[in-house]
Parts: C-alpha cells; structure tokens; sequence
C-alpha cells in the first residue's frame, strides 16, 4: 500500500491512488474523471488502485476550486410526518433531477430558531439554491441567505421582509369556495379548526372562512373558532370541544390534513353526523366512511413549479430577464368523497 495517509489509517487521498497506481497524481485526476485520453491500461490501473483503497473524490471541494456550484439545493419543510410535504418534495426533485442537481431535506418542525439554523448550514455547505416553507413571519435567516447570492424560492408561503420568487395555493379562495358550499347546504353554525395564527396558510384560509360568512350576514362566532392546532390529537381534541358545545355546530371546516382528520376522529367517537370539511386532500380520504369535502390542488405542482423557479435563478442561461420577483398561485378545486364515489366540483 501507498505511504500515505492510506497507509495510516486515514482516508485515503489522490496522492494514495496515484502511487499505488504508479502514475501522477494529474494522471490519476484525469482518469477518475473519465478522461477518454488516458490508455485503457491506465485507466485499469488507476480504478484498481481507488477500488483497493476505497478512495471517494471530493466533488464538492473540486467544484469549489473550479468556482463551480456544489449540485445541491436545500429543501425546508415544517413536518415531514405530513404526507403534503413527501408530495413537494419528490415534485421539486423531479425537476432538479434532470439539471444534475440532488434535493437535501430538512425538517424544521415548524420551529423558527431551527430554521434558522438550518439554513445557515446550508449555506455554510454551499448549496445552489434553497427552496422553503417558512415556519414563521421572521424570515431574516432566509433574507440574509438571498443577500449573499443564494438564489431562495419560498413554497406554500410568501416572503416577509425580502423579496423572492414564491408559489402560492389559493388558499383564501379555495377556503371561502369550500364555506360557501357548506352555507349553501343550509348550515348556519360553522366551526373552525385550524392552524396556528402565526402560519400564513392556515390565517388566510381563516380569511376566506369569514369572509364567506360575512358575505352571507352571519357573523363569526368566537366560540365556534379553535386555532393552534399542529397534530391530529390536538385537532380532535378541539374539535371534541366544539362537539360538545350547548349549540354545536352542524359542520367543521378544517384548515389543513392534520385537522381534518383529527376532526373526523372527534366526529366518529361522538356518533355524529356533523358535516366535514377540510382543506388539502389526503390518501385514504375515500375510506373514512363519511361524506368528506375537501379543498384539493396539486402539490405535486407546487413543488415543480418552485423548483421551476430555483433552477431558473441558478442557471444564468434561463434566468429572466427582469430579477423582478414572481409569485405562481396554485389553483384549488372541490372534491367530494361519499358513498357515490368521488365527485370533482
């Protein structure tokens, strides 16, 4: 074996691979990076050697050197327990991919000082681009990154206090459809289970909701509002809540997945038939053995499209012409599950 670091116990280096090769360590270089004019004995010699060693190039200090990107872009989700996010996720892998960049996850867990610290490692490991659902209104982290030249693209939620490329669902208009569909069934007392105040998406389908009720001359009803909710178990138990109220309501509108299906639970075990619905559909939303509306779009498609966005900012050749930034809305659609089947409205 080589004497160096190879032969210490270390990991094993160019240098290594080049003498027990019998070559240059240029020589070596060029034929692990499938450098067609080195001989085929060579090239034999030199992969036998970094076989027999266990040499691994360092991609990401070479593209450093040569002031290449590393080929890798960060990906921010609050919970990754959420089916919604594995779904974003493979969307933006499925762009990234074909562009030779590679996806890295992170879970913030809806934690802003975790964000924070995420995204500064990222940055520290010099990925190209960062796409993001940010867990809070402080986006400072996520400005700072922007600032110093790492292209960031926020999904699900728009920026705050910086400006970036977002995409959108439409979550005010998808959430005053859905209340407006429950109005028209003749329900009067509405309830609302949603996410935390400080979570865009659950604030403005809250806005969407009153409004709707507004639009009809019902006034929102405190009692009938339970916001905070992260977890099907904080879910079900206000939605008990509700259920358990002198006049409860006769249907619930969830704001997101984790809701709906917390308030399914409380629904079932109370023996109910409160009318349900929810926005962002869910897999096994067909089998839950009671009629069930949700607010659907693709989120496949928001993570195409933000990833869209990403690759368009670390390309040079397919950056716009304005830097000006865009915002994409995702639209959403009615969806019906009950005994007839599925029914798209």
């Amino acid at each position: 074996m080589a004497d160096g670091r190879a032969a210490k116990g270390g990991k094993p280096t160019l240098r290594d691979v080049a003498e027990l090769a019998g070559v240059s360590s240029m020589t070596a270089s060029r034929v692990l990076r499938g450098d067609p004019r080195a001989s085929a004995a060579t090239r034999e010699r030199v992969q036998a050697a970094a076989d027999e060693l266990g040499y691994m190039p360092n991609h990401m200090a070479r593209s450093l050197r040569l002031g290449e990107g590393t080929g890798l872009v960060g990906l921010l989700v609050t919970n990754l327990a959420n089916p919604f996010y594995s779904q974003l996720a493979l969307g933006v892998d499925s762009v990234l991919a074909p562009h030779g960049l590679k996806t890295v996850i992170a879970n913030t867990k809806q934690d802003p000082v975790t964000e924070r610290e995420l995204v500064d490692d990222l940055v520290a490991r010099r990925v190209d681009g960062i796409v993001a659902v940010p867990a809070s209104t402080d986006q400072r982290h996520l400005a700072t990154a922007a600032a110093g030249g790492v292209p960031v693209v926020l999904a699900s939620r728009p920026p705050e206090g910086f400006e970036a490329d977002c995409v959108l669902v439409d979550d005010f208009g998808g959430a005053r459809r859905a209340t407006e569909d429950l109005l028209a069934q003749g329900h009067r007392r509405i309830g609302f289970v949603g996410s935390p105040r400080t979570v865009y998406t659950g604030t403005e389908r809250l806005k969407g909701f009153t409004d709707a009720l507004d639009a009809a001359g019902l006034p929102v009803d405190e009692r009938y509002v339970r916001q905070g909710q992260k977890t099907t178990g904080e879910a079900t138990l206000a939605a008990r809540e509700l259920l358990s109220l002198p006049d409860p309501p006769t249907a619930l509108f969830c704001s997101n997945n984790r809701n709906t299906i917390g308030a399914y639970h409380a629904i079932r075990a109370a023996g109910r038939s409160t009318a349900l619905t929810g926005f962002d559909d869910f897999e096994l939303a067909d089998a839950l053995g009671l009629p069930l509306t949700v607010v659907a779009y693709d989120t496949d498609q928001l993570g195409r499209r933000s990833a869209e966005l990403l690759v368009s900012r670390i390309r040079p050749a397919d950056r716009p012409p304005s830097g000006k930034p865009r915002r994409i809305t995702v639209p959403t659609e009615l969806v019906t599950y009950n005994s007839g089947g599925k029914q798209v409205r």
